[in-house]
């Protein structure tokens, strides 16, 4: 099995990594950290994906896919934190006032996990970044040690995939998900 990572700029092969069954559900469409919360709770739908249409459109793209193939397999959001959520976000500290990117989600079609896809995908997503000049890469991982996590919440990853990339524990966070604790790992790409 090849996996190819590229830019998330075809729209169709983003919704069918992340995309809702139902084109009038309500979900993420991986927007939640990407936008202020007030427009977050204002699309509703078929908006959601009308805006992140618009994302696969512009430059640089929302992040990678992972493709076996031509088929997409997986996700991964990765974006300035400047440009996120996570500029404000007071349960994730800032360690300095580099402009990092910050990399908050890593998905896997079901029927494609555990071939190590995530790990592609986290190595396209630091590529991405350092293409478009990221100095360090940020990702808000679970520290799950053993415990399982269930797959809707492991959306953040788990450290140990981020460690094995290289990336290292930069500071702990007052953040929980899935009952697990989120750490701040970095990897520094100058």
């Amino acid at each position: 099995m090849t996996i190819e990572v590229r830019p998330a700029s075809v729209f169709e092969d983003v919704r069918a990594v992340i995309g809702p069954k139902s084109p009038d559900a309500t979900v993420c469409w991986c927007l939640s950290y990407r936008i202020p919360s007030r427009l977050n709770q204002e699309l509703r739908g078929p908006a959601r994906g009308e805006y992140a249409a618009g994302l696969c459109a512009g430059e640089p793209a929302p992040g990678v896919l992972a493709y076996e193939g031509d088929v997409p397999v997986g996700w991964a959001a990765v974006a300035p934190r400047a440009d996120t959520t996570f500029a404000r976000n007071r349960r994730i500290p800032h360690v300095d006032d580099l402009p990092v990117w910050s990399l908050w989600c890593v998905r896997v079609r079901p029927g494609h996990r555990k071939k190590g896809i995530s790990h592609s995908l986290i190595a396209g997503a630091v590529g991405f970044a350092r293409d478009h000049g990221a100095p360090v890469v940020e990702a808000y991982p679970v520290d799950n040690g053993s415990a399982r996590v269930d797959l809707t919440m492991a959306y953040a990853g788990l450290r140990k995939n981020f460690e094995r990339a290289g990336f290292t524990h930069a500071a702990d966070t007052t953040s929980r998900l899935a009952g697990h604790p989120r750490v701040l790992m970095r990897l520094d790409l100058r």
